[in-house]
């Protein structure tokens, strides 16, 4: 049962995220969104810790101190800012390094799309956006990053989903924000 419970959720979000990165004018890339989710590693414990109201990964970490299904996906899946995490040459540490533009946009749209599933009939465009500052996302993720993330998040609180997907559309995939002036 958990399972078939567990696919349905996945799959509602996904169908969600593939529509989103339509809007998002990234159609192509919104269709391998989180394939790896049916990868034994990643499937398995995700039906073990179903609950439905939060990613499975929450509980297996509750109850080993890590998961293995999150490590495994956030390292196959780019649009995850934790998979953007390298070796500074001049700190010798790891450190946050900028999302590229098109990874970016599926991390929007994927933010969206888990609210929308996971908040139900209680949505509210608001909510991506509290989601995101009551988190701690922010002090993990590279500045410019989170800057940019903000700020669409904003738009969607402030103006609505069309409005937002309108602007994100607007940016070209290759577009380097980490080349602009503040």
């Amino acid at each position: 049962m958990k399972l078939f419970k567990h696919l349905h959720t996945i799959t509602k979000h996904r169908h969600k995220v593939i529509s989103h990165c339509r809007r998002a004018g990234i159609f192509w890339q919104g269709l391998f969104h989180d394939v790896s989710k049916l990868s034994p590693t990643e499937l398995i414990p995700s039906v073990k810790f179903y609950q439905g109201t939060r990613s499975p990964n929450e509980r297996e970490r509750e109850i080993y101190g890590y998961s293995r299904a999150w490590m495994h996906h956030k390292g196959r899946n780019k649009h995850h800012f934790e998979y953007w995490v390298d070796l500074n040459p001049a700190t010798k540490q790891y450190e946050p390094v900028p999302m590229p533009m098109r990874y970016l946009k599926e991390m929007f749209c994927d933010r969206v799309a888990a609210s929308k599933i996971y908040q139900g009939k209680n949505y509210k465009d608001s909510h991506p956006l509290e989601y995101f500052l009551k988190g701690n996302a922010r002090k993990r993720m590279n500045n410019m990053t989170a800057d940019v993330l903000e700020a669409w998040l904003t738009i969607l609180a402030e103006q609505g989903e069309k409005a937002a997907f309108k602007h994100i559309k607007s940016i070209k995939n290759n577009f380097d924000y980490t080349k602009t002036e503040k």
